[in-house]
């Protein structure tokens, strides 16, 4: 069997400002690492023989990591539209809000909807291509909303909505 995967649906291009400045950072960082792995490659190439040299082999294989990153961050980051201002209508839900959210059982969850370059789960920080996010799109605070999921609909009402500064 092939490695063959279907194409993915683009994901949008918005990102908060400080996802981008995050960004950023990342690029800077991963230069300074790809230059150190370059010494610590060329060190254990000059070792001999190649083939039995595990230093080298992994070597090789952090190196093309840190250069598919770096591909993809030159491709990436001048498409992204940096969201550095609030909606309009601050009591709706849009990209960069802050949503509690009441379950069914009372239970409270909090999201906060941002760029698929920058969700983290710890965080609760969530796509805005995610069906959570698309589902509380254009809502407001008391507005019950339903998401589709595979396990089935699960109900939710707005408790807050914020919008931070970047």
């Amino acid at each position: 069997m092939g490695r063959w995967r279907a194409a993915q649906k683009p994901s949008s291009p918005y990102v908060t400002a400080s996802g981008y400045r995050a960004l950023e950072e990342e690029t800077v960082s991963i230069w300074k690492r790809r230059r150190e792995v370059v010494k610590h490659l060329a060190a254990a190439a000059a070792e001999g023989d190649r083939s039995e040299n595990a230093e080298y082999i992994y070597r090789k294989k952090e190196l093309a990591e840190i250069d598919r990153r770096i591909r993809y961050l030159q491709r990436r980051m001048p498409e992204l539209n940096v969201v550095t201002s609030g909606p309009s209508d601050p009591e709706r839900i849009f990209f960069g809000a802050t949503v509690e959210l009441e379950n069914e059982t009372g239970e409270i969850a909090t999201y906060r909807i941002v760029g698929s370059d920058e969700i983290d789960g710890a965080r609760g920080w969530i796509s805005i291509d995610s069906p959570m996010a698309r589902a509380l799109m254009k809502h407001g605070v008391d507005d019950e909303v339903v998401v589709r999921i595979a396990s089935g609909d699960q109900h939710y009402v707005v408790v807050s909505v914020v919008y931070a500064d970047s």
